[in-house]
């Protein structure tokens, strides 16, 4: 049994509640799932806690899946759409935090110096994927981080590959700019 067709059985034996068959396609996506989330977030525990959530969501929304794409486009729109909210709702919550504390007139914080050339690189490089707009952000870790066409991209953001395109030529050049500004 090939690869898609084993995993077309996968599917089928999910949506009649077979657990084992769900476990071998999250373990068959787990880490591009990961890595999206992370890239997303740029929180391995807010990256996790959306992965989970991501596949719980597969679960429930299964029936929906209907194989005109690959399983893995229709989780990768999944894990793009629960990043997206979770950005919302963190976003409501930082705005709460900060109007509370500019009320208690409380401040503070800490910053952790790292050594090595590469960790300080990956953390210069994700901290800009986080200045960048949701969306940019999306378009970028699909097509960078995960390899997808213009086109698989577009199908998972829903969105045309043009606006995938200006979407990626916009965060290139605000990266460019925010790495040269932070490397300066």
């Amino acid at each position: 049994m090939g690869q898609l067709e084993e995993e077309q059985d996968w599917i089928r034996q999910s949506r009649e509640g077979n657990h084992e068959s769900f476990a071998a396609l999250i373990a068959r996506y787990q880490r591009m799932v990961h890595s999206l989330t992370f890239r997303m977030t740029g929180s391995l525990a807010d990256g996790e806690d959306l992965a989970q959530e991501t596949f719980i969501l597969a679960f429930r929304r299964l029936d929906s899946f209907r194989g005109e794409s690959k399983f893995s486009s229709w989780l990768c729109q999944i894990a793009v759409n629960t990043c997206l909210n979770w950005k919302k709702r963190q976003t409501r919550r930082e705005r709460t935090h900060q109007d509370w504390a500019e009320h208690e007139q409380v401040s503070g914080g800490t910053c952790a110096t790292l050594s090595e050339a590469e960790e300080e690189s990956t953390r210069r490089v994700q901290a800009a994927l986080l200045k960048l707009s949701p969306k940019q952000r999306a378009a970028i870790v699909l097509t960078v981080y995960e390899g997808m066409n213009h086109a698989e991209a577009a199908r998972i953001l829903g969105c045309s590959e043009t606006t995938v395109s200006w979407r990626l030529f916009a965060a290139r050049a605000k990266l460019k700019r925010l790495l040269k500004t932070s490397h300066d």
